[in-house]
């Protein structure tokens, strides 16, 4: 974004939670980007220019021989910084503190942190007064090494009963750092240590769907130019805000290329068609390959080889329908900053990488176009709060995530046009309740798979011998992690009975209460 907004900069040490940072920051309008410790440089601090910077949590020790740490010339930038975790034992070791391993002070899981007799702004609404003391308040903890020594300026605000650093700051330069994850939900009060530090740091909480919608068609306008571009439309809400607000920007420039590969729930091309070519009076090039790629996975149970037939069809379908609009310069994607965070991890950064992504990368230069990537700076929540700020019908906003292979991984096994006729049907009844009950919003995702199994039934006075379908449903804040929903046995028990009176091919009905992890949430 430009620097009419303020900015702070989160360098990620590793963490698999450094995302939640910047989803509590986004929730308080601040904008902010993760980068990973070893892109971040002085002339980067200068180009950014933060308002403050977080130091996120890590799997190091500072003692390591490659051990992590912050750019030259952090500490001297003059702006308030916090620590957490990794974050907070750098810092003391680059201040002039010091760090120990083991000596039975780790922590890992829920943990209780008491003030201490001092008091600062940072933890305003943490400990009731009234508490005196005996205040405490959980948090969640994740570390081996400790503070065992703070640095010169900082003090002791909480302890807990293996950190005795748990809370600290140095008023004076209003640098903070806490030993444990504020991030994530099992700290309950860590939304309001953030909010405090972005307060204390003058923030001005100017980060509004608005404004990004009217920065980015100038955006838009100014990279596009009077090009035309194409876009991959799904009817998915990323991609379907994209083409919004790439359309909004440029009009007849954009063209929207909609691959029906077959492989789509019952009813949806014919959605997405009317939506964007009747209401939104778009270009859009209705591509009907449901022949091809049916054929090509005629015979493939293989899960892998399912996803890579799928994907190489899909791109010699895009490029084949693309390629009558003649001229195209750019292509639109709908990538998220889950992605390039992931993928930036992918190519050099301190995370895990747990996947790669496929809209950061081969199509764009395949076809030799160069990238539109509008919403490259948001998460899924802020896509549909975009998405509500143009005018998206509800119905499209809210829909729950759709795999890029479609049913054909919740068809596990061979895949066939009588299968997915099944699928489909059996999907939408499923749907159909989950909404009469007022719990589609509730849920994350929620889908029906069929399996490739057939059982006996008994129906009337005849025997049955039909497919058995297996339920999901999961509620999740990102998708990296996610529970089963606890339907109640009522519900379910009327679910499986319309499934198997209303669609023809069913006589079983299982439901999936398997967490993530252990499993994922789609079946293949």
């Amino acid at each position: 974004m430009t620097q009419a907004h303020d900015r702070l900069l989160i360098i990620d040490f590793g963490s698999q939670v450094t995302q939640l940072i910047a989803r509590r920051l986004r929730e308080l309008k601040v904008y902010c980007e993760i980068h990973p410790y070893n892109r971040v440089d002085q002339a980067f601090l200068r180009d950014f220019a933060p308002k403050a910077v977080i130091l996120s949590g890590g799997p190091a020790s500072v003692y390591w021989e490659s051990a992590p740490m912050p750019p030259a010339g952090l500490f001297d930038l003059g702006v308030p910084i916090l620590g957490i975790c990794y974050g907070q034992q750098v810092m003391m070791h680059c201040l002039g503190g010091q760090v120990e391993g083991g000596h039975g002070t780790a922590e890992f899981g829920k943990a209780y942190v008491s003030p201490t007799e001092l008091t600062h702004p940072i933890l305003a609404g943490w400990f009731p007064p009234e508490d005196g003391p005996l205040a405490r308040e959980q948090v969640w903890m994740s570390h081996g090494d400790h503070v065992s020594k703070l640095a010169p300026g900082f003090q002791v605000l909480g302890t807990s009963p293996n950190a005795p650093f748990a809370i600290t700051a140095d008023p004076e330069r209003h640098f903070y750092a806490v030993q444990f994850h504020p991030e994530v939900h099992h700290t309950p009060k860590g939304a309001k240590l953030f909010e405090n530090f972005v307060r204390l740091a003058g923030f001005r909480g100017d980060w509004t769907m608005g404004a990004y919608r009217e920065e980015a068609i100038r955006k838009i306008r100014e990279q596009v130019g009077e090009a035309k571009v194409i876009c991959g439309l799904s009817g998915g809400v990323d991609s379907s805000v994209a083409a919004v607000l790439i359309h909004e920007a440029i009009g007849d420039q954009l063209t929207c290329v909609f691959v029906d590969h077959g492989l789509l729930r019952l009813g949806e091309a014919e959605q997405v068609v009317s939506m964007f070519r009747d209401h939104y009076n778009m270009r859009l090039i209705h591509a009907d390959e449901s022949d091809l790629f049916l054929s090509a996975l005629e015979g493939v149970s293989d899960p892998e080889v399912k996803r890579k037939t799928i994907g190489k069809l899909f791109i010699d379908v895009f490029q084949k329908h693309a390629a009558e609009v003649g001229g195209a310069t750019f292509l639109a994607q709908g990538t998220l900053y889950p992605d390039v965070i992931e993928s930036v991890s992918f190519s050099g950064g301190p995370s895990v990488t747990i996947k790669s992504h496929h809209n950061v990368g081969g199509l764009p230069e395949k076809m030799g176009l160069k990238l539109v990537e509008p919403l490259r700076e948001l998460f899924k929540d802020e896509v549909r709060a975009l998405g509500r700020e143009l005018g998206l019908p509800e119905a499209f906003i809210g829909r729950h995530p759709f795999p890029g292979p479609g049913l054909a991984i919740r068809c596990p096994g061979e895949i066939t046009r009588e299968k997915l006729d099944i699928l489909r049907r059996a999907d939408a009844v499923y749907i159909d309740q989950i909404r009469r009950h007022g719990l589609y919003d509730e849920i994350w995702q929620a889908f029906a798979a069929i399996l490739p199994m057939r059982t006996v039934g008994v129906m009337g006075d005849g025997r049955t011998y039909d497919y058995a379908l297996a339920l999901r449903a999961v509620t999740s804040v990102d998708g990296m992690t996610a529970d089963y929903y606890p339907f109640s046995h009522e519900f379910l028990s009327e679910t499986a009975t319309r499934i198997i009176n209303e669609v023809k091919g069913i006589n079983r009905v299982f439901y999936d209460c398997t967490s993530k992890p252990p499993g994922t949430i789609e079946l293949e």
